[in-house]
């Protein structure tokens, strides 16, 4: 969804830009980089509000003063047990995040941020993800499919993991890695409807 976007999204997740496809707001797609080292005794919840908002920062800095409109950035993080899973450094990691995980209810943070000419703003959106208990077999089948590897938590909710999923309080699309009703009510702030 090029062409004339109304907004700029600071993401190569394929998962959001479905997501804002689904109500109905056209994109562009930008390339960005930013640290996303947690901070010492940073809270989760701070933490994927400042990675969002860093991401949103770096999509308008490459963009520069002519363009008008806003960036819009995403971070989701998945907290069990107290420590906050991001994406998976490699099987050994995967493994030990889907074992945390295995019949028990973890907190989903997804963080959605805007910058643009109107100045920034940000939200977070937090929901409970209760999984059955898996096998240590079903852990390594589902990493070996490919699709944990690149996903906070080494889970993907609209894939192969829904079948380990018993109950979600929330946000789905949140946990997808987009919360749509708070992107739809940043959206808005910024004179942009959806649908």
């Amino acid at each position: 969804m090029s062409g004339n976007p109304r907004i700029y999204l600071a993401s190569q997740s394929p998962r959001r830009r479905e997501l804002l496809h689904q109500i109905g707001v056209s994109h562009a797609v930008l390339k960005v980089a930013v640290d996303e080292t947690r901070r010492s005794g940073e809270a989760p919840q701070a933490y994927v509000a400042r990675v969002a908002l860093d991401k949103a920062r770096a999509g308008r800095g490459l963009l520069g003063r002519a363009h008008t409109q806003p960036v819009l950035a995403a971070d989701t993080s998945v907290v069990c047990a107290g420590e906050v899973l991001g994406k998976p450094a490699g099987r050994d990691a995967g493994l030990a995040m889907l074992a945390c995980l295995s019949g028990t209810t973890h907190e989903v943070l997804s963080a959605v941020a805007m910058a643009g000419a109107a100045g920034e703003a940000v939200r977070v959106s937090s929901s409970r993800v209760t999984f059955r208990t898996l096998t240590a077999r079903e852990c390594a089948a589902y990493w070996a499919t490919g699709e944990p590897a690149d996903k906070a938590g080494a889970y993907a909710v609209q894939g192969l993991a829904a079948a380990f999923i018993t109950r979600i309080e929330g946000s789905y699309s949140g946990v997808m890695g987009l919360p749509l009703y708070e992107t739809a009510e940043l959206l808005k702030e910024y004179g942009i409807t959806v649908l």
